[in-house]
């Protein structure tokens, strides 16, 4: 299965906030830290914020925040959240779903086992993002590399990062 970018920023996002558990952060800094586009970045925040993931406040002393502790943020409920069509093939998408791909009426319908054995394999791909959490993402050990802010946002002592 190949997740969308829109997941994946929505992964990254989250980490990010992870790391920076202690501090609000600005839709910016994320796009400065990950070569994101802001405007993008905004659609995807504003849909972590409508699943209850995260937590904005506009204004001077705004920022983002996980909405709950990285413990339980669960994986597989961000990327229900975030994928539209998790059908791994034309046949698996829902009858009548407005984006559905060629494969509706499929002629090997009723005699293929493939439609199954790629259910099952999806079902055991959100099981592993089921059983698991952004804590486990962070690990115990330190995220360094997101760890330094930005270039071009502002450190904790005011002065801009280069």
């Amino acid at each position: 299965m190949r997740l969308t970018l829109y997941t994946d920023y929505a992964l990254r996002t989250l980490l990010y906030l992870g790391v920076h558990a202690d501090r609000r952060v600005s839709i910016r800094e994320v796009a400065l830290a990950y070569g994101i586009s802001e405007n993008h970045l905004v659609k995807v925040i504003h849909h972590l914020g409508k699943g209850g993931f995260v937590d904005t406040l506009r204004g001077r002393n705004g920022g983002l925040m996980l909405s709950r502790p990285p413990e339980q943020i669960n994986l597989g409920d961000v990327v229900r959240h975030t994928e539209d069509d998790m059908a791994l093939v034309g046949c698996m998408v829902p009858p009548g779903k407005e984006n559905a791909r060629a494969g509706e009426g499929c002629v090997l319908a009723s005699g293929c086992t493939l439609r199954g054995m790629l259910g099952e394999a999806l079902g055991a791909f959100m099981a592993v993002l089921d059983g698991r959490t952004l804590a486990e993402l962070l690990g115990p050990y330190e995220v360094k590399t997101l760890r330094e802010a930005a270039p071009g946002t502002e450190k904790k002592t005011g002065e801009t990062a280069e």
